[in-house]
């Protein structure tokens, strides 16, 4: 046996801050790491280097990245930083993190595994200097395909005689990439200056990850980007164009294994009345509709360089109930946004009334790095912006509960996320080492019905599941609600059709 051969294997462990697009992209890097050589750990403690990907949206998120990163410093290991905040920020980070032995970019996925190498070997990695990433593309969508090839754009490792992703948990829910990047210019938001230009993926490659993903145990692939309404527009007509969406739903839905196929990331003014019937009754698509309205007042949409008001989103979601009665449809909005008035209030309070939706987070605007939104005047003092915060997530709370007691007596198809025996149970085993046979039996059973995402919109608790388990689609009927959560009853034993 070689030297070569005998050697501890490198070990590292990945630790994903943020959205559903960052858990996408950190198991991309673990199947390149897998693929250059190292050894996924579950246990910083136990590694050579922790790799944090980090996020950089909001100021609370940026505060997590930073503890996140300080606590994986305290392991002892090599600490790196990618992903969103250090995308954005890159050698100010650095220089203000000096626990962080390196921040690395976008441009250094594709290699790595060899930076880890020069890490943990203590050598000295460059950090990233941020830049404009929208300027990296043509500004016409259809001249992207061409030099995409030359941008990194994470997600989108690339397909052939293996999907370059691992999987970094057992749960019955995978999200799938379909694009990334915005070409919207939101004044308050600041992603499109470090995630770049929308970028699609090609169909066949969306086609093949969700393959390989059902044969890893995925039961509803969760569809992601930043804007899932333009997918398909610098495609070409030829892959569907602007309808690449609907095309594509019905193959995803087709693949074996695979129950259930959720789209996220809607934007209203692009929400065609195609898409809302492909969306509303495709065979294993949820009826479920992730809306960013962020407000309805006409005046504050503008200021926010978006579109719509309270009467055509209102004809928006009723027109998704016309197709689908009980559609799940879910919004952020955003309050006390320079210049928002309490007649601005009023309206976006009339929208929330009149839209009967499941879920609704409520943010309180403050000021991003590099937006136009940072420089506009008629700021409104915090406590005037928590104050409102607070009445809108009062009414909210209201809204949404009576939504879900709408529910009662209706039948839904739960798909089960944690059930006796599952991991989430193992834990229940007595510490000092004997079976605690009790432990499992009173884990309840719990997962989601199509109008409930992952961890945002509520979940089913299911009574007398019998040895239902994790991954089963159980058609219940809803017996109870407690705010968002139903309690439902399985009804049979056979699966949505």
């Amino acid at each position: 046996m070689s030297s070569a051969d005998s050697a501890p294997a490198r070990r590292v462990s990945l630790l994903t801050l943020g959205c559903s697009r960052n858990e996408v992209d950190s198991e991309e890097l673990a199947g390149r790491l897998a693929a250059g050589g190292w050894e996924l750990a579950g246990d910083p403690g136990e590694s050579d280097v922790v790799v944090v990907n980090t996020c950089g949206f909001v100021e609370s998120a940026k505060k997590d990245s930073v503890d996140t990163l300080l606590a994986a410093s305290d392991t002892g290991a090599k600490v790196v930083a990618v992903g969103c905040m250090a995308e954005r920020y890159g050698k100010e980070l650095a220089e203000n993190l000096p626990e962080a032995d390196a921040v690395l970019g976008f441009d250094h996925y594709p290699q790595l595994a060899e930076r880890l190498d020069d890490i943990a070997a203590g050598r000295t990695v460059a950090s990233h200097t941020p830049s404009d990433r929208r300027k990296l593309l043509p500004i016409s969508p259809v001249e992207r395909p061409a030099a995409a090839s030359d941008v990194e754009v994470p997600g989108h490792a690339g397909w052939g005689p293996r999907v370059l992703r691992s999987r970094l948990d057992d749960s019955p829910v995978a999200a799938l990439k379909i694009a990334s990047g915005c070409d919207r210019r939101c004044s308050f938001c600041a992603i499109p200056s470090f995630r770049g230009s929308f970028v699609s993926r090609h169909p066949d490659e969306v086609v093949a990850e969700a393959q390989w993903l059902a044969t890893q145990g995925a039961r509803e692939l969760f569809l992601v980007s930043e804007n899932s309404t333009s997918y398909g527009k610098d495609l070409g007509r030829e892959l569907g164009g602007t309808r690449a969406l609907e095309a594509l739903l019905p193959r995803l839905a087709g693949i074996d294994g695979i129950e259930r196929v959720r789209v996220s990331y809607l934007q209203p003014a692009e929400t065609r009345p195609d898409l809302v019937r492909a969306i509303a009754t495709t065979p294993g698509v949820a009826d479920y509709f992730d809306l960013s309205f962020q407000h309805s007042s006409e005046s504050v949409l503008r200021r926010m360089r978006r579109f719509g008001s309270t009467d055509s989103f209102l004809a928006l979601v009723d027109q998704i109930r016309e197709y689908a009665p009980e559609a799940g449809i879910r919004t952020n909005v955003i309050v006390g946004f320079p210049g928002e008035t309490e007649d601005d209030v009023a309206e976006l309070e009339r929208f929330l009334t009149g839209a009967r939706l499941d879920a609704v987070g409520v943010f309180g605007y403050s000021d991003e790095d590099g937006t136009e939104a940072e420089g506009y005047d008629g700021k409104l003092d915090a406590g005037v912006i928590a104050e409102r915060v607070a009445r809108v997530s009062a009414l909210v709370e209201e809204l949404t509960a009576q939504r879900a007691e709408e529910r009662i007596g209706t039948v839904v198809d739960v798909l089960v996320e944690q059930a006796p025996g599952s991991n989430s149970a193992d834990s229940a085993d007595g510490a000092d080492g004997t079976d605690s046979t009790d432990g499992t039996d009173d884990v309840e059973v719990t997962g989601r019905a199509a109008h409930q995402a992952p961890e945002v919109d509520g979940e089913c608790v299911v009574l007398d599941a019998g040895s239902v388990k994790v991954g089963e689609l159980v058609r219940c009927e809803v017996v109870d609600s407690a705010g968002v959560d139903l309690v439902v009853c399985p009804v049979g034993t056979d699966a949505a059709p």
